[in-house]
C-alpha cells in the first residue's frame, strides 16, 4: 500500500505565505501524476494544482500567479507553495498521487488525510 502524510498547514493572515508538503512512502514502484485538492464545508472537492512525474503543471484559475507546485521524485514528495493567500483560499487540502505498486499493477490514486489551511485576520 501507499501512504500520504501531509504537512505545512495553518493559520495565516490574509497576503501572506503557506508551503505544503505531502510525502508518499510504502510499496511504491513508480509515482505518476501528484496534486492537489481542497475542499471547504458545503462544496466540491476542487482541483488546486497538479504535476505530473515530467514537471508539467496546471493550476486552477483561481490560484494562478500565486501558488506553485513542485515535486521531487526522489523523495516522492510533491510541495504547494502559496502566496498571497486570501481568505476564499480556507479549506481542508489534500494531496494525492496517482502510483503503482507493481509494475503490472494498475495506477491508482491514494490520498493523504488532509491538512486545514485558514486565512483570517
Amino acid at each position: 500500500q501507499v501512504q500520504l502524510v501531509e504537512s505545512g498547514g495553518g493559520l495565516v493572515q490574509p497576503g501572506g505565505s503557506l508551503r505544503l508538503s505531502c510525502a508518499a512512502s510504502g510499496s511504491i514502484f513508480s509515482v505518476n501524476d501528484m496534486g492537489w485538492y481542497r475542499q471547504d464545508p458545503g462544496k466540491q472537492r476542487e482541483l488546486v494544482a497538479r504535476i505530473t512525474s515530467g514537471g508539467a503543471t496546471n493550476y486552477a484559475d483561481s490560484v494562478k500567479g500565486r501558488f506553485t507546485i513542485s515535486r521531487d521524485n526522489a523523495k516522492n514528495t510533491v510541495y504547494l507553495q502559496m502566496n498571497s493567500l486570501k481568505p476564499e483560499d480556507t479549506a481542508v487540502y489534500y494531496c494525492y498521487a496517482n502510483a503503482q505498486v507493481r509494475s503490472w499493477a494498475p495506477r491508482r490514486d491514494y490520498w493523504g488525510q488532509g491538512t486545514q489551511v485558514t486565512v483570517s485576520s
